[in-house]
């Protein structure tokens, strides 16, 4: 039987590797648990629903939250991955001086048409040990929102299924109502 280990990177490395152009943007990755991984390219339906979500966020929180689409959030030791959209504390220097971390997040969001696995069984471990209130994910091909809910050192004690005819509320803004057919095209 082989054995193999793992090289697992800080936040810190992966950044020192961005720096030194070892890894460069062309090259689509992120960092979860000290692996870095290859992000998927994006098809039309992920990549309108995105837009279409981050508009509708930029609507709904306008003046109380900022809306980063597609942009790092540093959950260090070992994670520095890009989601699809966060929902962040506003910075006035927007971030200038480094990515939002888990006290700055208030959401976070992936698009999913053909990750939904990785979505659901890496990303929510992740973003639950990290302490992130609320995670979502927005399944193109069902038009459904998995939200999920009180983080804990496994992922998120809490699931909810949301359909395209229902309305929900935000955990950290519960005055702000979401309509699931408004975050799809």
């Amino acid at each position: 039987m082989t054995t193999t280990n793992l090289r697992l990177w800080t936040v810190d490395e992966y950044h020192r590797m961005i720096k030194t152009e070892i890894l460069t943007n062309e090259d689509k990755v992120e960092l979860l648990e000290g692996l870095i991984l290859a992000m998927s390219p994006q098809e039309p339906p992920h990549a309108s629903t995105v837009r279409r979500a981050s508009k509708y966020f930029d609507r709904l929180l306008l003046g109380r939250a900022d809306i980063r689409v597609q942009l790092p959030v540093t959950l260090s030791p070992n994670s520095e991955p890009e989601p699809d959209i966060a929902v962040v504390r506003i910075d006035p220097r927007d971030y200038f001086n480094g990515h939002p971390t888990p006290d700055d997040i208030f959401l976070l969001v992936e698009v999913a048409d053909t990750t939904v696995n990785k979505d659901l069984n890496i990303k929510a471990p992740v973003y639950g040990k990290a302490n992130i209130p609320e995670y979502w994910i927005l399944d193109v091909n069902t038009r459904q929102v998995y939200v999920f809910r009180e983080p804990n050192a496994k992922g998120y004690a809490q699931k909810l299924t949301f359909n395209e005819g229902q309305t929900f509320r935000l955990l950290v803004f519960g005055d702000v109502e979401v309509a699931v057919k408004d975050l799809f095209p």
